[in-house]
Protein backbone atom coordinates (compact mmCIF):
# COMPACT_ATOMS: atom_id res chain seq x y z
CA UNK A 1 0.00 0.00 0.00
CA UNK A 2 1.16 3.82 -0.27
CA UNK A 3 2.19 5.53 2.27
CA UNK A 4 0.03 5.65 5.38
CA UNK A 5 -2.43 8.85 5.72
CA UNK A 6 -0.54 9.74 8.80
CA UNK A 7 2.87 9.95 7.24
CA UNK A 8 1.10 11.44 3.90
CA UNK A 9 -0.11 13.98 6.34
CA UNK A 10 4.14 14.71 7.43
CA UNK A 11 5.26 15.29 3.83
CA UNK A 12 2.24 17.42 2.73
CA UNK A 13 3.86 20.34 2.34
CA UNK A 14 6.76 18.77 0.30
CA UNK A 15 6.97 19.58 -3.48
CA UNK A 16 7.22 15.89 -4.73
CA UNK A 17 3.16 14.11 -4.22
CA UNK A 18 4.85 10.93 -4.62
CA UNK A 19 5.30 8.43 -1.73
CA UNK A 20 5.51 5.10 -2.95
CA UNK A 21 6.37 1.88 -0.27
CA UNK A 22 8.02 -1.00 -2.07
CA UNK A 23 4.87 -3.13 -1.25
CA UNK A 24 3.19 -0.52 -3.43
CA UNK A 25 4.95 -1.64 -6.68
CA UNK A 26 4.94 -5.38 -6.98
CA UNK A 27 4.93 -6.44 -10.56
CA UNK A 28 2.32 -6.87 -12.68
CA UNK A 29 2.76 -10.64 -13.95
CA UNK A 30 3.92 -10.68 -17.36
CA UNK A 31 1.66 -13.29 -18.54
CA UNK A 32 -0.95 -11.37 -17.47
CA UNK A 33 0.32 -8.27 -19.44
CA UNK A 34 0.94 -10.30 -22.48
CA UNK A 35 -2.99 -12.01 -22.29
CA UNK A 36 -4.21 -8.00 -21.49
CA UNK A 37 -2.79 -6.82 -24.91
CA UNK A 38 -3.26 -10.04 -27.37
CA UNK A 39 -7.66 -9.58 -26.33
CA UNK A 40 -6.61 -5.98 -27.11
CA UNK A 41 -4.84 -6.46 -30.10
CA UNK A 42 -6.00 -9.79 -31.58
CA UNK A 43 -9.84 -8.91 -31.92
CA UNK A 44 -11.08 -7.56 -35.24
CA UNK A 45 -8.14 -9.57 -36.79
CA UNK A 46 -9.94 -12.10 -38.10
CA UNK A 47 -13.10 -12.84 -40.15
CA UNK A 48 -13.85 -9.19 -40.86
CA UNK A 49 -14.20 -7.12 -43.81
CA UNK A 50 -12.93 -3.63 -44.22
CA UNK A 51 -15.09 -1.26 -42.73
CA UNK A 52 -16.85 2.47 -44.00
CA UNK A 53 -15.48 4.91 -44.09
CA UNK A 54 -11.27 5.27 -44.12
CA UNK A 55 -10.55 1.87 -43.18
CA UNK A 56 -12.29 0.72 -47.20
CA UNK A 57 -10.60 3.38 -48.60
CA UNK A 58 -7.14 2.85 -47.64
CA UNK A 59 -7.52 -0.77 -48.22
CA UNK A 60 -8.61 -0.23 -51.52
CA UNK A 61 -5.56 1.92 -52.64
CA UNK A 62 -3.73 -1.00 -51.57
CA UNK A 63 -5.21 -3.94 -53.01
CA UNK A 64 -5.41 -2.09 -56.48
CA UNK A 65 -1.46 -1.23 -55.82
CA UNK A 66 -0.75 -5.00 -54.90
CA UNK A 67 -3.17 -6.47 -57.82
CA UNK A 68 -1.68 -4.50 -60.45
CA UNK A 69 -4.48 -2.41 -60.73
CA UNK A 70 -2.76 0.54 -60.45
CA UNK A 71 0.62 2.47 -60.39
CA UNK A 72 2.28 1.91 -56.80
CA UNK A 73 3.56 5.91 -57.62
CA UNK A 74 0.71 7.27 -58.50
CA UNK A 75 -2.81 4.87 -56.91
CA UNK A 76 -5.95 5.40 -57.62
CA UNK A 77 -9.73 4.43 -56.91
CA UNK A 78 -11.88 4.61 -60.01
CA UNK A 79 -9.61 6.88 -61.62
CA UNK A 80 -9.04 9.05 -57.83
CA UNK A 81 -5.56 9.60 -56.84
CA UNK A 82 -5.00 9.51 -53.28
CA UNK A 83 -4.75 12.41 -51.25
CA UNK A 84 -3.13 10.99 -48.24
CA UNK A 85 0.39 9.23 -47.63
CA UNK A 86 1.61 6.65 -50.11
CA UNK A 87 4.05 5.08 -47.32
CA UNK A 88 1.64 3.77 -44.74
CA UNK A 89 -0.26 2.19 -48.28
CA UNK A 90 2.79 0.85 -49.49
CA UNK A 91 3.17 -1.36 -46.11
CA UNK A 92 -0.36 -3.10 -46.60
CA UNK A 93 0.35 -3.20 -50.62
CA UNK A 94 3.13 -4.97 -49.61
CA UNK A 95 2.24 -7.69 -47.36
CA UNK A 96 -1.18 -8.25 -50.15
CA UNK A 97 1.16 -8.86 -52.97
CA UNK A 98 3.43 -10.94 -50.54
CA UNK A 99 0.89 -13.13 -49.19
CA UNK A 100 -1.28 -13.79 -52.61
CA UNK A 101 -3.32 -16.04 -53.04
CA UNK A 102 -2.95 -17.73 -50.18
CA UNK A 103 -4.05 -15.31 -47.67
CA UNK A 104 -7.34 -13.53 -47.81
CA UNK A 105 -6.52 -9.54 -49.24
CA UNK A 106 -7.86 -7.77 -46.34
CA UNK A 107 -6.21 -9.76 -43.69
CA UNK A 108 -3.11 -9.50 -45.23
CA UNK A 109 -3.45 -5.94 -45.36
CA UNK A 110 -4.22 -5.88 -41.44
CA UNK A 111 -1.24 -7.66 -40.25
CA UNK A 112 1.42 -4.56 -40.74
CA UNK A 113 -1.13 -2.61 -38.38
CA UNK A 114 -1.79 -4.91 -36.26
CA UNK A 115 2.35 -4.83 -35.75
CA UNK A 116 2.15 -0.93 -35.43
CA UNK A 117 -0.28 -1.13 -32.87
CA UNK A 118 1.09 -3.95 -31.00
CA UNK A 119 4.49 -1.43 -31.55
CA UNK A 120 2.81 1.11 -30.31
CA UNK A 121 1.74 -0.76 -26.66
CA UNK A 122 5.29 -1.78 -26.07
CA UNK A 123 6.99 1.61 -26.78
CA UNK A 124 4.13 3.13 -24.49
CA UNK A 125 5.08 1.04 -21.86
CA UNK A 126 9.14 1.77 -22.05
CA UNK A 127 8.87 5.78 -22.88
CA UNK A 128 7.13 5.67 -19.51
CA UNK A 129 9.42 3.17 -17.79
CA UNK A 130 12.49 5.23 -18.65
CA UNK A 131 10.98 8.48 -17.73
CA UNK A 132 9.40 7.42 -14.42
CA UNK A 133 13.40 6.07 -14.02
CA UNK A 134 14.81 9.92 -14.28
CA UNK A 135 15.54 11.43 -10.44
CA UNK A 136 12.75 13.96 -10.45
CA UNK A 137 10.09 11.61 -11.07
CA UNK A 138 11.03 9.03 -8.23
CA UNK A 139 9.17 8.96 -5.23
CA UNK A 140 10.30 10.67 -1.72
CA UNK A 141 12.55 9.25 0.25
CA UNK A 142 10.57 7.38 3.86
CA UNK A 143 12.39 8.83 6.98
CA UNK A 144 13.16 5.09 7.88
CA UNK A 145 13.60 3.24 4.62
CA UNK A 146 11.25 1.31 2.71
CA UNK A 147 10.24 3.34 -0.47
CA UNK A 148 10.09 1.97 -3.87
CA UNK A 149 13.26 1.05 -5.62
CA UNK A 150 13.99 2.92 -8.30
CA UNK A 151 13.71 0.16 -11.17
CA UNK A 152 10.03 -1.22 -9.01
CA UNK A 153 8.61 2.29 -9.12
CA UNK A 154 9.31 2.76 -12.99
CA UNK A 155 7.93 -0.48 -14.31
CA UNK A 156 4.46 -0.85 -12.02
CA UNK A 157 3.96 3.32 -13.69
CA UNK A 158 4.56 2.11 -16.67
CA UNK A 159 2.15 -0.92 -16.40
CA UNK A 160 -0.59 1.63 -15.38
CA UNK A 161 0.73 3.67 -18.66
CA UNK A 162 0.04 0.50 -20.67
CA UNK A 163 -3.44 -0.22 -19.22
CA UNK A 164 -4.10 3.71 -18.95
CA UNK A 165 -3.89 3.24 -22.87
CA UNK A 166 -5.94 0.11 -23.72
CA UNK A 167 -8.51 1.59 -21.59
CA UNK A 168 -9.01 4.87 -23.10
CA UNK A 169 -12.15 4.68 -25.55
CA UNK A 170 -10.21 6.66 -28.91
CA UNK A 171 -7.64 3.81 -29.51
CA UNK A 172 -10.37 1.20 -29.77
CA UNK A 173 -11.70 1.58 -33.46
CA UNK A 174 -9.08 3.57 -35.40
CA UNK A 175 -6.21 1.39 -33.46
CA UNK A 176 -7.98 -1.90 -35.10
CA UNK A 177 -8.09 -0.03 -39.15
CA UNK A 178 -5.60 -0.12 -41.81
CA UNK A 179 -4.87 3.38 -42.17
CA UNK A 180 -2.20 6.06 -42.14
CA UNK A 181 -3.09 7.41 -38.75
CA UNK A 182 -1.88 3.79 -37.33
CA UNK A 183 1.69 4.27 -38.55
CA UNK A 184 1.52 7.88 -37.68
CA UNK A 185 0.49 7.11 -34.18
CA UNK A 186 3.83 4.81 -33.60
CA UNK A 187 6.22 6.93 -35.31
CA UNK A 188 4.56 9.75 -32.37
CA UNK A 189 5.44 7.54 -29.83
CA UNK A 190 8.75 6.08 -31.25
CA UNK A 191 9.78 9.56 -30.82
CA UNK A 192 8.65 9.88 -27.33
CA UNK A 193 10.45 6.75 -26.39
CA UNK A 194 13.68 8.10 -28.06
CA UNK A 195 13.78 11.59 -26.05
CA UNK A 196 12.61 9.13 -22.89
CA UNK A 197 15.53 6.50 -23.23
CA UNK A 198 18.48 9.29 -24.26
CA UNK A 199 19.98 8.43 -20.79
CA UNK A 200 20.08 5.17 -21.18
CA UNK A 201 20.05 3.86 -24.58
CA UNK A 202 22.05 6.08 -26.20
CA UNK A 203 22.84 5.41 -30.32
CA UNK A 204 19.40 3.57 -30.24
CA UNK A 205 17.68 6.33 -28.62
CA UNK A 206 19.39 8.32 -31.77
CA UNK A 207 18.30 6.12 -34.07
CA UNK A 208 14.78 6.30 -33.27
CA UNK A 209 14.54 9.86 -32.70
CA UNK A 210 16.26 10.37 -36.14
CA UNK A 211 13.90 8.11 -37.88
CA UNK A 212 10.23 9.02 -35.69
CA UNK A 213 10.10 12.17 -37.01
CA UNK A 214 10.33 11.77 -41.04
CA UNK A 215 8.55 8.36 -40.70
CA UNK A 216 5.78 10.95 -39.08
CA UNK A 217 5.81 13.63 -42.05
CA UNK A 218 6.06 10.83 -44.80
CA UNK A 219 3.16 8.89 -43.24
CA UNK A 220 1.01 12.14 -43.47
CA UNK A 221 1.82 14.08 -40.19
CA UNK A 222 4.84 16.45 -41.22
CA UNK A 223 3.01 19.54 -38.84
CA UNK A 224 2.88 17.23 -36.17
CA UNK A 225 6.22 15.94 -36.55
CA UNK A 226 7.14 19.64 -36.72
CA UNK A 227 5.37 20.67 -33.28
CA UNK A 228 6.47 18.11 -31.36
CA UNK A 229 10.34 18.24 -32.67
CA UNK A 230 10.27 21.72 -31.63
CA UNK A 231 8.94 21.01 -28.19
CA UNK A 232 11.36 18.00 -27.77
CA UNK A 233 14.26 20.31 -28.75
CA UNK A 234 13.31 23.03 -26.38
CA UNK A 235 12.57 20.20 -23.41
CA UNK A 236 16.28 18.69 -24.15
CA UNK A 237 17.77 22.28 -24.59
CA UNK A 238 16.62 22.90 -21.29
CA UNK A 239 16.99 19.78 -19.43
CA UNK A 240 19.33 18.12 -21.14
CA UNK A 241 19.12 14.15 -20.49
CA UNK A 242 21.38 12.61 -17.97
CA UNK A 243 24.67 11.41 -20.15
CA UNK A 244 23.78 13.11 -23.33
CA UNK A 245 24.02 16.79 -22.75
CA UNK A 246 23.95 17.88 -26.26
CA UNK A 247 21.34 14.91 -27.66
CA UNK A 248 18.70 18.54 -28.18
CA UNK A 249 20.79 18.55 -31.80
CA UNK A 250 19.67 15.04 -32.53
CA UNK A 251 15.83 16.30 -31.96
CA UNK A 252 16.86 19.15 -33.71
CA UNK A 253 18.39 17.35 -36.67
CA UNK A 254 15.01 15.32 -36.68
CA UNK A 255 12.79 18.18 -36.70
CA UNK A 256 14.44 19.33 -39.77
CA UNK A 257 14.79 16.15 -41.25
CA UNK A 258 10.87 15.99 -40.98
CA UNK A 259 9.97 18.75 -42.57
CA UNK A 260 12.09 18.03 -45.69
CA UNK A 261 10.52 14.82 -46.01
CA UNK A 262 6.99 16.25 -45.62
CA UNK A 263 7.95 18.65 -48.39
CA UNK A 264 9.83 15.93 -50.64
CA UNK A 265 6.62 13.33 -50.42
CA UNK A 266 4.17 15.86 -50.61
CA UNK A 267 2.06 15.56 -47.55
CA UNK A 268 2.40 19.52 -46.49
CA UNK A 269 -1.26 20.40 -46.51
CA UNK A 270 -3.40 23.08 -45.41
CA UNK A 271 -6.63 21.38 -43.05
CA UNK A 272 -7.55 24.64 -40.84
CA UNK A 273 -11.34 23.66 -40.47
CA UNK A 274 -11.86 25.61 -37.16
CA UNK A 275 -14.69 28.23 -36.87
CA UNK A 276 -15.30 29.79 -33.40
CA UNK A 277 -19.28 28.93 -32.68
CA UNK A 278 -21.12 27.08 -30.32
CA UNK A 279 -21.94 24.17 -32.55
CA UNK A 280 -18.33 22.95 -33.34
CA UNK A 281 -17.27 24.15 -29.79
CA UNK A 282 -19.80 21.75 -28.31
CA UNK A 283 -18.74 18.92 -30.91
CA UNK A 284 -15.20 19.64 -30.02
CA UNK A 285 -15.97 19.24 -25.69
CA UNK A 286 -17.75 16.01 -26.80
CA UNK A 287 -15.09 14.35 -28.49
CA UNK A 288 -12.38 15.30 -26.15
CA UNK A 289 -14.72 14.11 -23.08
CA UNK A 290 -15.32 10.61 -24.55
CA UNK A 291 -12.77 9.84 -26.83
CA UNK A 292 -9.71 10.00 -23.91
CA UNK A 293 -11.64 8.69 -21.35
CA UNK A 294 -10.65 7.55 -18.96
CA UNK A 295 -7.03 9.20 -19.32
CA UNK A 296 -7.65 12.40 -19.48
CA UNK A 297 -9.32 12.14 -15.59
CA UNK A 298 -6.35 10.61 -14.62
CA UNK A 299 -4.15 13.28 -16.73
CA UNK A 300 -5.93 16.41 -15.63
CA UNK A 301 -5.24 14.88 -11.63
CA UNK A 302 -1.35 14.49 -12.84
CA UNK A 303 -0.92 18.29 -13.84
CA UNK A 304 -2.52 19.59 -10.42
CA UNK A 305 -0.55 16.83 -8.25
CA UNK A 306 2.39 17.28 -9.94
CA UNK A 307 1.59 21.24 -10.99
CA UNK A 308 5.29 22.15 -9.13
CA UNK A 309 7.12 19.82 -11.46
CA UNK A 310 5.67 20.46 -15.05
CA UNK A 311 8.29 21.76 -16.06
CA UNK A 312 10.58 18.03 -15.59
CA UNK A 313 10.83 16.29 -18.41
CA UNK A 314 8.79 12.89 -17.14
CA UNK A 315 5.97 15.68 -17.57
CA UNK A 316 6.44 18.43 -19.95
CA UNK A 317 7.61 15.84 -22.94
CA UNK A 318 4.26 13.57 -23.01
CA UNK A 319 2.40 17.16 -21.60
CA UNK A 320 3.52 19.36 -24.81
CA UNK A 321 3.00 16.02 -27.28
CA UNK A 322 -0.80 15.86 -26.08
CA UNK A 323 -1.60 19.58 -26.82
CA UNK A 324 0.22 19.69 -29.88
CA UNK A 325 -2.01 16.57 -30.75
CA UNK A 326 -5.14 18.36 -29.19
CA UNK A 327 -4.17 21.21 -30.98
CA UNK A 328 -3.83 19.81 -34.21
CA UNK A 329 -7.99 18.58 -33.94
CA UNK A 330 -8.94 21.69 -33.14
CA UNK A 331 -7.51 23.32 -35.88
CA UNK A 332 -8.85 20.35 -38.09
CA UNK A 333 -12.36 21.00 -37.22
CA UNK A 334 -12.51 18.52 -34.34
CA UNK A 335 -10.25 15.38 -36.26
CA UNK A 336 -10.22 12.21 -33.90
CA UNK A 337 -7.49 10.92 -35.78
CA UNK A 338 -5.64 13.63 -35.75
CA UNK A 339 -6.37 13.25 -31.75
CA UNK A 340 -5.20 9.95 -31.35
CA UNK A 341 -1.61 10.50 -32.06
CA UNK A 342 -1.45 12.12 -28.77
CA UNK A 343 -3.03 8.96 -27.04
CA UNK A 344 0.30 7.33 -25.38
CA UNK A 345 1.43 10.73 -24.66
CA UNK A 346 -1.78 11.15 -22.42
CA UNK A 347 -1.23 7.41 -21.32
CA UNK A 348 2.35 8.61 -19.75
CA UNK A 349 0.95 11.71 -18.32
CA UNK A 350 -1.97 9.47 -16.43
CA UNK A 351 0.05 7.06 -15.10
CA UNK A 352 1.69 9.45 -13.18
CA UNK A 353 -1.50 10.58 -11.45
CA UNK A 354 -1.14 6.53 -9.56
CA UNK A 355 1.53 6.91 -6.73
CA UNK A 356 -1.20 10.10 -5.65
CA UNK A 357 -4.23 8.40 -5.05
CA UNK A 358 -5.76 7.49 -2.13
CA UNK A 359 -7.90 4.36 -1.15
CA UNK A 360 -10.91 6.01 -1.70
CA UNK A 361 -10.44 7.08 -4.90
CA UNK A 362 -9.20 3.83 -6.07
CA UNK A 363 -12.32 2.28 -4.98
CA UNK A 364 -14.57 4.80 -6.89
CA UNK A 365 -12.49 3.68 -10.19
CA UNK A 366 -13.18 0.25 -9.27
CA UNK A 367 -16.69 0.18 -8.78
CA UNK A 368 -17.54 2.46 -11.24
CA UNK A 369 -15.27 0.02 -13.58
CA UNK A 370 -17.32 -3.05 -12.15
CA UNK A 371 -20.75 -1.69 -12.79
CA UNK A 372 -20.41 -0.27 -16.06
CA UNK A 373 -18.08 -3.04 -17.44
CA UNK A 374 -20.53 -5.94 -15.70
CA UNK A 375 -23.97 -4.31 -17.23
CA UNK A 376 -22.28 -3.64 -20.95
CA UNK A 377 -21.35 -7.32 -21.11
CA UNK A 378 -24.89 -8.78 -20.05
CA UNK A 379 -26.09 -6.37 -22.68
CA UNK A 380 -23.86 -7.93 -25.01
CA UNK A 381 -24.56 -11.26 -23.70
CA UNK A 382 -28.58 -10.67 -24.19
CA UNK A 383 -28.40 -9.26 -27.31
CA UNK A 384 -26.42 -12.59 -29.03
CA UNK A 385 -28.96 -14.83 -27.42
CA UNK A 386 -31.66 -12.87 -29.07
CA UNK A 387 -29.89 -12.81 -32.39
CA UNK A 388 -29.20 -16.59 -32.13
CA UNK A 389 -32.89 -17.56 -30.43
CA UNK A 390 -35.38 -14.71 -30.81
CA UNK A 391 -35.64 -14.63 -27.39
CA UNK A 392 -36.20 -12.03 -25.61
CA UNK A 393 -38.23 -11.13 -28.39
CA UNK A 394 -38.32 -7.36 -28.00
CA UNK A 395 -34.28 -7.47 -28.92
CA UNK A 396 -34.48 -9.99 -31.16
CA UNK A 397 -37.17 -7.05 -33.02
CA UNK A 398 -35.14 -4.33 -32.37
CA UNK A 399 -32.02 -6.32 -34.42
CA UNK A 400 -34.57 -7.18 -37.12
CA UNK A 401 -35.40 -3.38 -37.95
CA UNK A 402 -32.29 -2.19 -37.41
CA UNK A 403 -30.30 -4.53 -40.36
CA UNK A 404 -32.93 -5.49 -42.50
CA UNK A 405 -32.14 -8.70 -44.45
CA UNK A 406 -28.81 -9.66 -41.45
CA UNK A 407 -28.94 -13.46 -41.44
CA UNK A 408 -27.48 -14.41 -37.83
CA UNK A 409 -24.31 -16.76 -38.01
CA UNK A 410 -23.63 -19.16 -35.18
CA UNK A 411 -19.35 -19.83 -35.16
CA UNK A 412 -18.46 -22.59 -31.94
CA UNK A 413 -14.90 -20.66 -32.10
CA UNK A 414 -15.95 -16.88 -31.54
CA UNK A 415 -18.61 -18.13 -28.33
CA UNK A 416 -15.97 -19.99 -27.08
CA UNK A 417 -13.86 -17.10 -26.95
CA UNK A 418 -15.96 -14.88 -25.37
CA UNK A 419 -16.79 -17.32 -22.96
CA UNK A 420 -13.50 -17.38 -22.18
CA UNK A 421 -13.18 -13.55 -22.24
CA UNK A 422 -16.26 -13.29 -19.91
CA UNK A 423 -14.59 -15.49 -17.27
CA UNK A 424 -11.53 -14.21 -16.96
CA UNK A 425 -13.44 -10.88 -16.10
CA UNK A 426 -15.48 -12.62 -13.89
CA UNK A 427 -12.55 -13.86 -11.60
CA UNK A 428 -10.74 -10.41 -12.44
CA UNK A 429 -13.46 -8.57 -10.62
CA UNK A 430 -13.29 -11.20 -7.59
CA UNK A 431 -9.92 -10.72 -7.39
CA UNK A 432 -9.51 -7.50 -7.54
CA UNK A 433 -12.31 -6.45 -4.99
CA UNK A 434 -10.60 -9.30 -2.71
CA UNK A 435 -8.27 -8.35 -0.44
CA UNK A 436 -4.83 -7.76 -1.22
CA UNK A 437 -2.14 -5.65 -1.28
CA UNK A 438 -2.46 -2.48 -3.30
CA UNK A 439 -0.09 -2.40 -6.15
CA UNK A 440 0.38 1.33 -7.81
CA UNK A 441 -1.24 -0.57 -11.56
CA UNK A 442 -4.41 -2.25 -9.91
CA UNK A 443 -6.38 1.19 -10.29
CA UNK A 444 -6.56 0.64 -13.82
CA UNK A 445 -6.59 -3.63 -13.71
CA UNK A 446 -10.47 -3.01 -13.99
CA UNK A 447 -11.35 0.08 -16.69
CA UNK A 448 -8.28 -1.50 -19.16
CA UNK A 449 -9.77 -5.16 -18.90
CA UNK A 450 -13.55 -3.98 -19.16
CA UNK A 451 -12.57 -2.42 -22.04
CA UNK A 452 -10.80 -5.28 -23.51
CA UNK A 453 -13.48 -7.36 -23.05
CA UNK A 454 -15.98 -5.79 -24.43
CA UNK A 455 -13.91 -5.23 -27.44
CA UNK A 456 -13.97 -8.81 -27.56
CA UNK A 457 -17.47 -9.54 -27.16
CA UNK A 458 -18.28 -7.26 -29.97
CA UNK A 459 -15.87 -8.80 -31.76
CA UNK A 460 -16.64 -12.05 -31.30
CA UNK A 461 -20.82 -12.38 -30.43
CA UNK A 462 -21.55 -9.10 -32.44
CA UNK A 463 -18.66 -9.82 -35.23
CA UNK A 464 -21.73 -11.16 -37.96
CA UNK A 465 -24.30 -8.12 -37.50
CA UNK A 466 -21.11 -5.19 -37.01
CA UNK A 467 -19.71 -6.67 -40.19
CA UNK A 468 -23.15 -6.56 -41.53
CA UNK A 469 -23.50 -2.83 -40.53
CA UNK A 470 -19.89 -1.58 -40.86
CA UNK A 471 -19.56 -3.00 -45.06
CA UNK A 472 -20.21 -2.05 -48.05
CA UNK A 473 -20.56 -5.61 -49.26
CA UNK A 474 -24.41 -6.35 -48.36
CA UNK A 475 -24.53 -2.73 -50.88
CA UNK A 476 -22.13 -4.18 -53.20
CA UNK A 477 -24.43 -6.92 -53.58
CA UNK A 478 -27.76 -4.99 -54.17
CA UNK A 479 -26.47 -3.07 -56.82
CA UNK A 480 -25.27 -6.35 -58.51
CA UNK A 481 -28.90 -7.13 -58.83
CA UNK A 482 -29.32 -4.27 -61.19
CA UNK A 483 -25.52 -4.31 -62.73
CA UNK A 484 -23.67 -6.97 -64.77
CA UNK A 485 -19.94 -8.17 -63.78
CA UNK A 486 -18.53 -6.80 -67.06
CA UNK A 487 -20.57 -3.61 -67.28
CA UNK A 488 -18.50 -0.36 -66.64
CA UNK A 489 -20.04 2.29 -64.29
CA UNK A 490 -20.24 5.66 -63.78
CA UNK A 491 -19.78 7.00 -60.71
CA UNK A 492 -19.00 10.69 -60.66
CA UNK A 493 -19.85 12.02 -57.30
CA UNK A 494 -19.56 9.06 -54.80
CA UNK A 495 -17.74 8.87 -52.00
CA UNK A 496 -14.32 6.95 -52.14
CA UNK A 497 -15.17 3.91 -49.92
CA UNK A 498 -18.45 2.95 -51.75
CA UNK A 499 -16.32 3.31 -55.74
CA UNK A 500 -13.52 0.51 -53.62
CA UNK A 501 -15.91 -1.57 -52.59
CA UNK A 502 -17.88 -1.67 -56.12
CA UNK A 503 -14.23 -2.97 -57.53
CA UNK A 504 -12.88 -4.62 -54.71
CA UNK A 505 -16.29 -6.92 -54.15
CA UNK A 506 -18.21 -6.38 -57.51
CA UNK A 507 -15.43 -6.62 -60.05
CA UNK A 508 -16.70 -3.55 -61.76
CA UNK A 509 -14.63 -1.32 -63.81
CA UNK A 510 -15.52 1.80 -62.39
CA UNK A 511 -14.99 5.68 -63.65
CA UNK A 512 -15.45 8.76 -61.14
CA UNK A 513 -12.69 11.34 -62.65
CA UNK A 514 -14.34 14.76 -62.85
CA UNK A 515 -13.24 15.04 -66.66
CA UNK A 516 -14.58 12.03 -68.27
CA UNK A 517 -18.01 12.24 -69.66
CA UNK A 518 -20.64 10.11 -67.90
CA UNK A 519 -21.69 8.27 -71.16
CA UNK A 520 -18.76 6.42 -71.23
CA UNK A 521 -20.30 4.08 -69.41
CA UNK A 522 -23.70 2.19 -69.85
CA UNK A 523 -24.48 2.64 -65.89
CA UNK A 524 -24.52 5.62 -63.95
CA UNK A 525 -24.60 5.96 -59.72
CA UNK A 526 -25.52 9.30 -58.50
CA UNK A 527 -25.43 9.51 -54.43
CA UNK A 528 -29.08 10.85 -53.27
CA UNK A 529 -32.17 10.48 -55.44
CA UNK A 530 -32.00 13.31 -58.07
CA UNK A 531 -33.85 13.39 -61.42
CA UNK A 532 -31.94 11.76 -64.18
CA UNK A 533 -29.62 13.59 -66.85
CA UNK A 534 -30.91 14.17 -69.94
CA UNK A 535 -30.93 10.52 -72.22
CA UNK A 536 -31.07 8.96 -68.92
CA UNK A 537 -33.17 6.54 -66.68
CA UNK A 538 -33.80 5.56 -63.70
CA UNK A 539 -33.31 2.14 -63.13
CA UNK A 540 -33.17 1.11 -59.38
CA UNK A 541 -32.57 3.06 -55.81
CA UNK A 542 -30.57 0.92 -53.80
CA UNK A 543 -29.95 1.90 -49.54
CA UNK A 544 -26.95 0.35 -47.46
CA UNK A 545 -29.51 -2.08 -45.24
CA UNK A 546 -28.69 -0.70 -42.41
CA UNK A 547 -28.41 3.05 -43.14
CA UNK A 548 -31.30 4.77 -44.57
CA UNK A 549 -29.96 8.40 -45.37
CA UNK A 550 -27.26 6.64 -47.77
CA UNK A 551 -29.82 6.16 -50.74
CA UNK A 552 -27.75 5.83 -54.14
CA UNK A 553 -29.92 6.41 -57.60
CA UNK A 554 -28.57 4.03 -60.63
CA UNK A 555 -29.40 5.34 -64.06
CA UNK A 556 -28.85 3.49 -67.62
CA UNK A 557 -28.69 4.89 -70.60
CA UNK A 558 -32.44 5.91 -72.09
CA UNK A 559 -33.04 3.50 -75.61
CA UNK A 560 -32.60 4.97 -78.61
CA UNK A 561 -35.93 5.49 -80.36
Amino acid sequence: MLASHSYHSAFVSTPNPALVSQQAVQRLPRLALLLFCAAYVLPGLFGRDPWKNADLTAFGYMVNMAQGKTSWLDPAIAGLPMETALLPHWLGAAFIALLSPWVDPAFAARLPFVALLTLTLVLTWYSCFHLARTDRAQPLPFAFGGEAKTVDYARAIADGALLALIATLGLLQLGHETTPELAQLCSAVLFLWGLAAAPFRGVRAVLAVLAALPLLAASGAPAMALGIGLWGTWVCLRHPPEGAPRFWRWAAIATLAGALAGWALGTWAVRWHFTPDFAQLRQLLRLFLWFLWPAWVLALWTLWRWRQHLAQPHLSLPLGMAVIAASSCIAMGGSDRALMLGLPAMAVLAAFALPTFKRSTSAAIDWFSVFFFTGAALFAWVMYIAMQTGVPAKPAANVAKLAPGFTPVFSLVELLAALAGTLAWLWLVRWRTGRHRHALWKSLVLPASGVALCWLLVMTLWLPIVDYDRSYRPWVMRVARHVKRDECISARGLPRAPLAALEYYGGYRVDARPGVPIEACPVLLKPGAAPPPAGWVVAARERRPTDRNELTTLYRRAPAR
